[in-house]
C-alpha cells in the first residue's frame, strides 16, 4: 500500500482513534465502581444493577490484572489529567491553570504535561483533531449543520475573529490567578465531558458542565462553524500557540491540484488550502487530504506553511494562463 493512499485513509483511522477515546471515557467510570466493589469486599451487600456491573468488569479485566483493588490504579483519569499504564499525563492547560491558581510551579505536575506538549510542537493541534472527546461530538454536530443548511435553514453563517480565544485563554489565567480556582476546567470541553460521564454512570446523574457543553453545540449549530473550537476555546488556543511551529504539515502539491476547492469545504476550521493557507489553526485532521481526488495534499516535514504557490496546474485557470502566454 502506498503512502499517499494511507494518508487519504488516515481520516478515517482518526474517527476510529476519536471513537476509541470516547468509549475509554465511558468504561472508565465503570472500572473505577468495580475498583470500589471489589476494595470494599461488599459484593453481596451490592444491588442487582451493581453486581452486574461489577461482574461485567471482572469478566473484562480478569485476563489483564490480578487485584482489582490496587491495578485498576494503572489506568484512571480523563483527557483532563490520567494515568494511563503508570504514566501520567495531563492537558497543558490543566498545567497552566494550576500554576496560575497556585502561583508556583509544582515541578511533577509540570512534566506530566512534557508528553503533550512535545507531542504538539512535532506534531501540531492534533490533540484537538485526534484525541479530544468533544471533536467527535463536534463532527457529528457539524454534519447536522450541513443537512439543515440543505434543507435551507441560515445555520453556521457568521465568521468571527479567531483571535477571541486567546483573550479567552488570557482572561481564564487571569480570574485563576485571582480566584486561586482552576477556571478553564468549568469551561473546557474535554474536562467538561470526561467529568459528565463520570457524573451519569457512578452518580446516576449529570452536573452544569452538560448545559454549558449542550450550548456549545447550539453556538455551533447556529452561529458559526465549528465556532466553540475556532473562537473560544482556551485549550485550541493554547494548542495553536504550541503548535505554531509545528513540523509535520500539510502541504498542496500545485502541479497536481485542479483548484476544485473541495479541501475549502471540508475544512471545518474554515482554512484555505488551496491557497496554501493552512497557519496554525490546522489540527492535521487530513480530511483535505481524504478528500482530494487528485492526491494534491499531503504531509510534509517543515516549520512553516509553503506560501501561495499559485493555481493549481490542472485547473482551468493555471491551464488559461499557459495558452494565453503562447
Amino acid at each position: 500500500m502506498s503512502w499517499t493512499l494511507i494518508q487519504r485513509h488516515l481520516n478515517k483511522l482518526r474517527w476510529l482513534v476519536l471513537s476509541l477515546v470516547f468509549s475509554m471515557l465511558i468504561l472508565l467510570p465503570f472500572l473505577h465502581l468495580y475498583q470500589t466493589y471489589a476494595a470494599a469486599h461488599a459484593y453481596d451487600l451490592l444491588s442487582p444493577m451493581e453486581k452486574t456491573i461489577s461482574d461485567s468488569m471482572e469478566w473484562l479485566t480478569k485476563p489483564f490484572i490480578k487485584d482489582p483493588a490496587t491495578d485498576l490504579n494503572q489506568v484512571k483519569g480523563t483527557t483532563w489529567s490520567a494515568t494511563l499504564f503508570g504514566v501520567k499525563v495531563s492537558d497543558p492547560l490543566a498545567v497552566v491553570g494550576h500554576v496560575a491558581a497556585d502561583k508556583q510551579i509544582y515541578i511533577p505536575f509540570l512534566v506530566t504535561a512534557l508528553i503533550p506538549i512535545i507531542l504538539t510542537m512535532v506534531l501540531g493541534r492534533v490533540f484537538c483533531g485526534w484525541i479530544c472527546p468533544a471533536t467527535l461530538l463536534y463532527e457529528l454536530n457539524d454534519n447536522l449543520a450541513a443537512w439543515l443548511r440543505k434543507a435551507g435553514l441560515p445555520v453556521s453563517r457568521h465568521k468571527l475573529d479567531t483571535r477571541l480565544k486567546y483573550l479567552v485563554l488570557i482572561m481564564g489565567i487571569i480570574i485563576s490567578a485571582l480566584s486561586g480556582i482552576t477556571s478553564f476546567a468549568a469551561m473546557y470541553p474535554p474536562a467538561i465531558i470526561g467529568r459528565e460521564i463520570y457524573y451519569a454512570i457512578a452518580l446516576s446523574g449529570f452536573g452544569a458542565g452538560m448545559v454549558f457543553f449542550l450550548l456549545t453545540l447550539l453556538f455551533d449549530l447556529m452561529v458559526t462553524r465549528r465556532g466553540f473550537c475556532r473562537y473560544v476555546c482556551p485549550g485550541g488556543a493554547l494548542y495553536s500557540l504550541l503548535g505554531r511551529f509545528r513540523l509535520l504539515r500539510i502541504k498542496r502539491d500545485v502541479t497536481q491540484c485542479n483548484d476544485c476547492a473541495k479541501c475549502n469545504v471540508v475544512c471545518q476550521f474554515g482554512l484555505d488550502p488551496l491557497r496554501d493557507d493552512f497557519s496554525q489553526e490546522c489540527n492535521n485532521c487530513t480530511a483535505c487530504i481524504a478528500v482530494c481526488p487528485t492526491d494534491a495534499l499531503s504531509f510534509t516535514l517543515n516549520i512553516k506553511d509553503q506560501a501561495f504557490q499559485g493555481a493549481g496546474h490542472m485547473g482551468h485557470l493555471h491551464r488559461k494562463k499557459e495558452s494565453e502566454s503562447e
